[in-house]
């Protein structure tokens, strides 16, 4: 039996942060933009998403995505390091929710497009 698996990638800067956010990123291992974790699915995780989500972006991984990102993930490490998208984040940017058409916030399947396109 399979329990999902979140990914989560930090988008923006650490630049004019809220101390709450900045801890709750650093809980996160999301330290530097565009480092990627895999998460466990509950509700514990999925609170601190959403504290987080004007920085980030998140959704549920599938089986494909998830062993590509843990073949990159080096040993002793939490986070993965990706590059920059090709072909660019979203039309209206980086400060915009992703159901605005911006990069941000939760993506729930789409955010393996996002990955892809990263490693």
């Amino acid at each position: 039996m399979s329990e999902n698996k979140i990914i989560a990638i930090r988008i923006r800067g650490g630049i004019g942060v809220r101390g709450d956010i900045k801890s709750t990123m650093e809980m996160l291992n999301l330290r530097n933009q565009h480092n990627c974790v895999i998460l466990p699915d509950n509700a514990s995780t999925r609170g601190m998403l959403q504290k987080a989500q004007g920085y980030i972006t998140f959704g549920i991984g599938d089986a494909e995505t998830i062993a590509a990102l843990e073949a990159k993930l080096e040993e002793g490490k939490k986070q993965i390091r990706l590059a920059p998208p090709r072909k660019g984040f979203e039309r209206k940017g980086i400060k915009i929710p992703f159901g605005q058409g911006g990069a941000l916030g939760d993506r729930k399947e789409k955010i393996n497009e996002l990955v892809k396109r990263m490693i």
